[in-house]
C-alpha cells in the first residue's frame, strides 16, 4: 500500500467494562487531539455494541475525528480475558491489510502498520503476541485501569513495595514443598498474616485489610494472569495510568520513579469522562439502559418531593456484590427506609439476587427503586442525588468526584479498599462502612481504629444509622464542600497546563 503520513495506534482491553470503558474514552481523546492519528480498538463480541455507543458519548454531531477511531470485534471470547484473540488481527494490521470485523462482517480499510499498542495489564498473551510478532518496532504501553496504589502493591517490584514476580516465587515454592502451584499462588495473594502494609502517604493497614470482604475471585484469574502481570509489565515500554494527580500524587510519583529505573515512561491520563456535549453524552448513556426513562422520572419526582441532595444512590458496579453476606445489604436498606431516605439501587452485577421480601418492602416504601442497569453519570449529575454508596471501583469513584457526589464506601478487593482510605482518611470526602459490613478476614482488628468488628446484623444497622445520619447532616455538608474543591482540582488536571493534559500531550508527541 502507498505510504500515508499518519500514525496508527492499536488498543486492547480484557472483557471488563471498568477496564474498556475508560480505554475507549481515552482513544477518543487521542484522535481529537492529534489530527493525523488513527486508533484501532480491538474488542470482543460481548463489548462491541456497548463500546460503539460509549464512543458516541465523546463525539458531537459532525465531529470528523470520530472516523479515525475504529472499533473492531475480534470475535467471541471463552473468558473475560480473551487472550490471544488479537493474533490474526494483529498480523493483518502489521501486514497493512484490511480487517474484517467479526461482529458486523464489515471490512475496515488497510492502514499503515501500527507503531504503538496500548494493552490491558491483564491481557498477558495479547501483549506477548504483539511483542513476539513485531519485536521492538512497536512500543507497547501497559494500560492500568484502576488505582495506581493497587498496581504498585499487587504487581510492582519488591523494592517498590510490590509482590514482585509471583510466578517465579510460586513455582520455586511449589517445587520445594511439593504443594500445587495453584495453592501457593492463592496463599501469596490471599493468606495474610497481619503484617503492616505501608504505602506512600497512606495510613498503615494490616495486609488482610486489603481484602476486607469474603469475595470469590475466579481461580482462572488467580492462576492464569495474576502471577504473571509483573513480568509482562516488565516487557512493555511504559505504563498509562487512568488515575489522576490530584487523587494520588504520591503513588503516581512512586510509579514514575520505578519506571525511570529502566528508562520507561509513565503517563497519567485521568479523570477520563466523555468529551461530547452534555446533551449527547447523556443521550448515549441513556440508550444503554431500557429503564432510563423510569429512572429519570424517579429522580425528578424525588427532587420535587424531597429536595436537592436527598437521594442515596447505591451501586457495586457490574461485577461486585456482597453475595455471601447479602443479608447485610438488605439490613442496610432497612435502615435507609427507617430514616426516610429516598434511594436508587443498581443490581447490574450477575451476583445480585433481590429477594421477593425485599422487593415488597421497597414497593410499599414508595421512595426506592432497584434497577438492572442505571445510567450512572446521569444519576450522579442529577440535583436530587446526595450520596453514593460505592464499592470503590476507580471508574465510579472518578465519576462521583467529577460530579461532586460524596461517597459512602463498601469495598471488597483490588483497588477498592485503598480508594476507601483515600476517600475517608486522606481527602476526607466521605465515609467508609468500616466495621460491620466486612466479612471473612476483614472481621479481624482494624489498624486505623483498633476496633474488631462484630459483624452481626444489629451491628450493621447501628453503623448504618450512624453513618447515614452524619452524611445527611452537618458533617456531610462539610465533606461535600471539601469534595467540590477536589472536583475542581480533578477537572483542572485536564485543563491547559494540567498534569493529565501535559502527560497526554507528551505521549502524543512521542508517537
Amino acid at each position: 500500500m502507498t505510504a500515508i503520513s499518519l500514525t496508527h495506534l492499536v488498543a486492547n482491553s480484557i472483557e471488563a467494562w471498568g477496564h474498556v470503558r475508560p480505554l475507549v474514552t481515552f482513544c477518543a481523546r487521542l484522535v481529537k487531539m492529534k489530527t493525523d492519528l488513527y486508533v484501532t480498538l480491538l474488542t470482543t463480541t460481548v463489548m462491541f455494541e456497548r463500546l460503539i455507543r460509549e464512543a458516541g458519548r465523546s463525539f458531537d454531531e459532525g465531529d470528523e475525528s470520530s472516523q479515525r477511531l475504529r472499533i473492531v470485534c475480534v470475535g467471541p471470547s471463552a473468558d473475560m480475558v480473551g487472550d490471544g484473540l488479537i493474533g490474526p488481527m494483529w498480523k493483518a494490521l502489521a501486514a497493512e491489510e484490511d480487517l474484517i470485523c467479526q461482529q458486523t462482517g464489515i471490512s475496515c480499510n488497510a492502514l499503515p502498520a501500527p507503531t504503538v499498542a496500548i494493552i490491558d495489564l491483564f491481557a498477558l498473551e495479547n501483549t506477548g503476541v504483539v511483542r513476539a510478532f513485531s519485536g521492538s518496532s512497536v512500543k507497547i504501553y501497559s494500560w492500568w485501569p484502576g488505582l495506581t496504589y493497587y498496581g504498585l502493591y499487587e504487581f510492582g517490584d519488591v523494592h517498590v513495595g510490590g509482590l514482585g514476580n509471583i510466578r517465579v516465587r510460586a513455582e520455586q515454592e511449589s517445587r520445594q514443598s511439593g504443594r500445587p502451584y495453584h495453592d501457593v499462588v492463592k496463599e501469596i495473594f490471599f493468606t495474610k498474616s497481619g503484617n503492616l502494609v505501608r504505602l506512600p502517604s497512606l495510613p498503615p493497614m494490616y495486609d488482610y485489610e486489603i481484602h476486607p470482604q469474603d469475595f470469590d475471585i475466579p481461580d482462572e484469574a488467580i492462576v492464569k494472569f495474576f502471577p504473571k502481570v509483573n513480568e509482562v509489565v516488565a516487557m512493555t515500554d511504559g505504563v498509562i495510568l487512568i488515575s489522576f494527580q490530584s487523587w494520588e500524587k504520591e503513588a503516581i510519583q512512586a510509579t514514575r520513579d520505578w519506571m525511570t529505573e529502566t528508562g520507561r515512561a509513565v503517563y497519567t491520563v485521568g479523570p477520563l469522562l466523555p468529551t461530547a456535549s452534555k446533551r449527547k453524552a447523556v443521550a448515549n448513556e441513556k440508550i444503554q439502559s431500557p429503564e432510563s426513562a423510569c429512572i429519570q422520572a424517579f429522580l425528578d419526582e424525588t427532587l420535587a418531593r424531597s429536595g436537592g441532595y436527598s437521594l442515596l444512590y447505591i451501586s457495586f458496579g457490574t461485577i461486585f456484590f456482597p453475595s455471601k453476606t447479602s443479608e447485610k445489604l438488605w439490613a442496610f436498606l432497612d435502615v435507609v427506609m427507617e430514616l426516610d431516605i429516598p434511594f436508587l439501587m443498581s443490581r447490574a452485577s450477575p451476583r445480585c439476587v433481590v429477594p421477593e421480601e425485599v422487593k415488597e418492602k421497597v414497593k410499599a416504601y414508595g421512595k426506592g427503586l432497584i434497577s438492572a442497569w442505571i445510567p450512572q453519570q446521569m444519576v450522579l449529575d442529577h440535583p436530587a442525588t446526595g450520596w453514593y454508596v460505592s464499592h470503590g471501583g476507580h471508574n465510579g469513584l472518578t465519576e462521583a468526584i467529577v460530579s461532586a457526589v460524596p461517597l459512602i464506601m463498601w469495598p471488597f478487593v483490588g483497588d477498592q479498599p485503598v480508594n476507601a482510605v483515600l476517600v475517608t482518611d486522606v481527602h476526607k470526602v466521605g465515609y467508609e462502612l468500616l466495621r460491620e459490613v466486612r466479612s471473612g478476614s476483614g472481621l479481624r482488628k482494624i489498624f486505623r481504629t483498633g476496633y474488631t468488628p462484630i459483624g452481626t446484623i444489629e451491628a450493621v444497622k447501628d453503623e448504618a444509622r450512624d453513618v447515614l445520619r452524619r452524611a445527611f447532616g452537618e458533617d456531610g455538608k462539610e465533606k461535600r464542600t471539601r469534595l467540590q474543591a477536589l472536583q475542581q482540582a480533578a477537572l483542572g488536571d485536564w485543563d491547559e497546563g494540567g498534569a493529565s493534559r501535559r502527560d497526554v500531550t507528551a505521549f502524543l508527541a512521542s508517537l
